[in-house]
């Protein structure tokens, strides 16, 4: 079965590859090419063909921010005043680490956040003096994540 998307063909070997890598982006290509029943060239030139689509988007080593303290995730819906201050809030919002996602909604925020701090006291120190301190923020709204039940990327 082949899956298409505009000019790029998945089929099932190139599908095998990429379950592979999500499983453990370090196994390497020869491990691949053995489990797949092809040589570790034609891995490769398949391999370039997904990058170059941009299907594959890069590869990255995960962090666990609970070795390093951080064990408080939570939501922050922020209401600006006026959407005209999207930009200058979202560049603020870049300028503060613990905030690992950001996005534009449509709802009651005008902004979802996703932050990561060390406890409680971090969060609030973090909503008090540096979020709602952000020029055209009216006011946030914060869920804390007790524990996350799903993590996953979307199947191949």
């Amino acid at each position: 079965m082949k899956t298409s998307n505009n000019n790029l063909i998945i089929d099932g070997i190139d599908k095998k590859i990429l379950r592979a890598l999500m499983e453990d982006a370090r196994t390497p290509v020869l491990e691949i090419a053995r489990q797949v029943g092809i040589s570790g060239a034609a891995i490769h030139q398949r391999l370039r063909k997904l990058e170059k689509s941009k299907l594959i988007a890069g590869s990255k080593f995960v962090i666990n921010p609970k070795v390093l303290g951080y064990t408080t995730m939570a939501f922050v819906g922020i209401y600006l005043d006026k959407a005209i201050s999207n930009p200058q809030a979202v560049k603020q919002l870049q300028k503060i680490p613990e905030v690992l996602e950001c996005h534009y909604t449509t709802g009651n925020w005008s902004i979802l956040i996703k932050i990561l701090c060390k406890d409680n006291s971090h969060l609030m120190h973090l909503l008090n003096s540096q979020i709602q301190s952000i020029e055209g923020v009216s006011r946030t709204e914060t869920f804390i994540s007790l524990d996350q039940q799903i993590e996953r990327q979307i199947k191949i």
